[in-house]
């Protein structure tokens, strides 16, 4: 019957102004802090709340994907800090679908043989897709899908060609943005430090 759908809709959009209006008349007068910003965001919240954004922002969930970035040691590593974790095999580029990332593979200047770490590593953000096959093929745990979505700027010619030094983030970075991903990973391995670049670093 023609204008239910309608009214269905109608019902819904009533429901959730009550519903709204009803939670903002319990907290009438509640100063705003970050505690009752997450109550209002929780699951079990009732009713539209407004994210005043730019200074209030959501929580991003742990699987959340944005830009990719790569891992390396902490500065304060003991053994090889800063040294990078990825090994320059090219997997993360042979399986972007929008092949947004280029990679060239440092060489011994003594041997003229590869080195198992990148000379350059670049990525297009205005290529990549965000779909985190990068992240999900890696052998090495290299490579990490961002939360940081704040990204625009007024050239895109340049700006968003990110390079390693834009790239490149601390274990501690991950651990913060992810950490029980992080503690699984980190457990799958043996340890916080990839072993395989342990080695190499050495």
């Amino acid at each position: 019957m023609y204008g239910i759908g309608i009214w269905n809709g109608l019902k819904i959009t009533l429901k959730r102004f009550v519903d709204t209006f009803v939670v903002d008349l319990g907290m009438f007068g509640t100063k705003q802090s970050a505690e009752t910003f997450a109550v209002r965001q929780g699951a079990q919240a009732k009713g539209l709340y407004t994210v005043e954004y730019p200074e209030e922002k959501l929580a991003m969930p742990e699987r959340f994907r944005f830009v990719p970035f790569l891992v390396v040691n902490n500065p304060d590593d003991p053994h090889s800090p800063g040294h990078d974790w990825c090994t320059s095999c090219g997997i993360c580029a042979k399986v972007c679908p929008p092949q947004c990332i280029w990679i060239v593979r440092g060489t011994d200047a003594k041997t003229g043989r590869p080195k198992p770490e990148p000379e350059a590593f670049y990525i297009d953000i205005d290529i990549c897709m965000n779909c985190g096959y990068c992240a999900e093929y890696c052998p090495f745990d290299a490579i990490k899908m961002d939360h940081n979505y704040e990204l625009a700027s007024y050239d895109r010619t340049m700006n968003h060609i990110y390079d390693h030094a834009q790239l490149a983030k601390p274990v501690s970075y991950w651990q913060q943005i992810a950490p029980n991903r992080a503690l699984e990973e980190a457990e799958g391995r043996g340890q916080w430090e990839h072993k395989d670049t342990a080695k190499v670093a050495k």
